[in-house]
């Protein structure tokens, strides 16, 4: 029998929009896109259910409505014909899709830099660079489930960005609260997106522990946010500690902090391939990891509790590493 303590919660949008005007249907068809929804029928979308989605779908009843036509919203767990695999499959392939589009153009992009010679040209390029950036960070805050091509469009990208930067000189254009010694990460606040996971719980966990002990840490919604000066951004996309490559942003922290300690590289590792899902390290402590972090973040929903129980967690992988030199 199906567990309903562990089936997936899911949105479904179920909506008939008027034949006229045209516009109008393109109009909704591209916000469904905008907030990450599937079709899993004709006129039935879907998202998985939380507050912030939850609150995307309810905008777009309303303008449905006002629109003329008609909606409405429900809340379901999958029981037959479409299993909670299946739905979460839907959603990779539409983000791997997206992401493959990126890294097609990350390609076109570095080709075309290494033909311009023009400062005109490369101030367009530049242009071109910022703008598939927020288009890669639009698809990653509709990554529900950690899509598989992630992992390449952003390494093309930043791979991108820094032959850019080698190219010209964009000292100017810099980030606001410039992190370039282990000294500036004392005394800031630090800021994350709210509903943290296990990088954003490592990350929390270190700073704390390792870096500024009296560290106040924000938690902000992941859209639209502006940093206030002095704020450090961690696992943000445009923050200042983030993933670069094929690293997540424990990783970046602690080349950033410049701490060597082996047992917490060797914990990185772990938090590497469960962030990713790119198993790179296999790592056979992994799995019970993942169960664990997933369980905290399930049963709590203030992120400082995720952190402050995460962290119990993390402090005796810790000792355990340090114990056996693993």
């Amino acid at each position: 029998m199906r567990d309903e303590t562990t089936a997936q919660r899911w949105l479904l949008l179920i909506h008939q929009l008027p034949s006229k005007p045209a516009y109008f249907r393109v109009k909704i068809w591209r916000r469904l896109q905008r907030v990450g929804a599937v079709a899993v029928k004709s006129t039935v979308y879907a998202l998985p259910g939380n507050a912030e989605t939850q609150e995307d779908f309810e905008w777009l009843l309303k303008e449905i409505v006002e629109g003329g036509g008609e909606a409405m919203l429900c809340e379901a767990r999958l029981i037959d014909g479409l299993s909670d695999a299946q739905a979460r499959a839907m959603f990779d392939v539409a983000r791997d899709e997206a992401y493959e589009a990126v890294s097609s153009e990350a390609r076109a992009l570095a080709a075309t830099l290494e033909a311009a010679d023009k400062a005109a040209d490369k101030a367009e390029l530049r242009a071109s660079v910022g703008r598939l950036r927020r288009r890669l960070a639009d698809i990653v805050a509709i990554d529900f489930f950690g899509a598989a091509a992630r992992v390449k469009a952003e390494t093309a990208v930043a791979d991108l960005e820094h032959n850019l930067v080698e190219d010209v000189d964009v000292a100017e254009e810099g980030p606001k609260n410039p992190v370039e010694s282990p000294d500036d990460l004392k005394g800031r606040v630090w800021v994350t997106r709210e509903g943290v996971h296990v990088d954003r719980i490592a990350c929390s966990w270190l700073i704390r522990r390792f870096i500024d002990p009296d560290a106040a840490i924000r938690f902000v919604p992941g859209k639209g946010y502006v940093p206030n000066p002095g704020e450090i951004r961690f696992d943000m996309f445009e923050g200042e500690i983030t993933h670069e490559g094929d690293r997540c942003s424990f990783e970046v922290l602690l080349t950033r902090a410049a701490i060597t300690d082996p047992a917490l590289h060797t914990l990185s590792e772990i938090v590497h391939d469960i962030d990713l899902k790119d198993a790179k390290f296999a790592r056979e402590e992994t799995s019970g990891i993942a169960s664990l972090i997933a369980g905290i973040c399930a049963s709590n929903t203030q992120d400082e509790q995720r952190i402050a129980q995460g962290g119990s967690v993390l402090d005796n992988l810790y000792e355990y590493f340090r114990a056996t030199r693993a």
